[in-house]
């Protein structure tokens, strides 16, 4: 097969594992940068312009688009469903799951355990929002961050007030959410491949960082699923209709809560963290859907 990854980083981990594991299986791989592509649409012959030659040889893309070219990076990705090429994940699923309200409002209606969050539309007052969610402290996000920026930990009421009141003064949209104490700074991540857990870890925040994220310092180590988290890993991600993804999961008192849902997840500290050779079942799950 004739594989594309949709990247911007040729030297990334996980597109060098992704490039191995496709070409240890026969497989042909290009690294295309999406901003670089050119959609040509016209009646029934959508087509892609990519450093003067046209894409019209590729069977599956794997999409890693990063948050800041989403808008462009899904156009890309759309154009090429519209050619008929298969997509590890769909244009539809990385917007969905790239906006947290629209994910959380999805993932509330199908039941899933979250912590509880406010969305408000500038909402001056404060005070009431932070009641709703359970009282301070309270974390603080921007819909489309990632690796944790944009999220900020308000312990006080004024301290969530001064952070809200300059997220409403850049026009950023920011959502409340109950901050989950006994999880001490840390998170699992579980890795979806085709509607399975194919490998798990559990991240830890740095001293007196509330962020687990590996680009925040934190630190991953091996981690075993048990029987509710797998349930509700695996459950989030078919209701968000994500076949790849990483789901983080906060371990609370009242069982395991989806903290959020990564369209694109990093495969370098899950790959060493598990000892699963995540890279090769993307591969694989490409091969088995590519033949239907």
């Amino acid at each position: 097969m004739n594989i594309v990854i949709l990247s911007r980083n040729v030297n990334l981990y996980s597109t060098q594992r992704l490039i191995e594991e496709a070409e240890n299986r026969g497989h042909c791989v290009e690294v295309i940068d999406p901003l670089e592509c050119d959609l040509i649409i016209e009646k029934e012959r959508p087509t892609i312009l990519y450093r003067e030659r046209y894409l019209d040889d590729v069977d599956a893309i794997i999409p890693r688009i990063g948050a800041s070219v989403t808008y462009y990076g899904c156009a890309v990705v759309r154009q090429f469903e519209m050619m008929n090429v298969f997509s590890t994940v769909s244009s539809d699923a990385i917007i969905r799951s790239r906006d947290k309200l629209r994910s959380f409002q999805h993932l509330s209606k199908a039941g899933v355990d979250m912590p509880k969050t406010v969305f408000t539309n500038y909402s001056s007052d404060v005070k009431k929002v932070i009641t709703q969610v359970g009282g301070t402290p309270v974390v603080i996000k921007l819909l489309e961050g990632t690796q944790g920026i944009g999220v900020v930990l308000a312990e006080s009421e004024n301290a969530a007030e001064s952070v809200l009141e300059a997220f409403n003064g850049l026009e950023a949209r920011a959502l409340v959410q109950e901050y989950i104490v006994e999880a001490k700074g840390a998170d699992l991540r579980a890795l979806i491949v085709d509607g399975k857990v194919v490998g798990a870890m559990k991240r830890q925040g740095k001293d007196g960082e509330f962020r687990s994220n590996l680009h925040r310092g934190g630190t991953y180590e091996q981690y075993n699923l048990d029987d509710n988290e797998i349930r509700l890993a695996t459950k989030a991600a078919r209701k968000l209709k994500l076949p790849i993804c990483g789901v983080d999961i906060l371990q609370s008192n009242r069982g395991p809560l989806v903290l959020e849902i990564n369209s694109t997840p990093g495969l370098e500290g899950i790959e060493v963290a598990s000892g699963k050779n995540i890279s090769k079942a993307i591969i694989t799950y490409i091969e088995r859907h590519r033949i239907k």
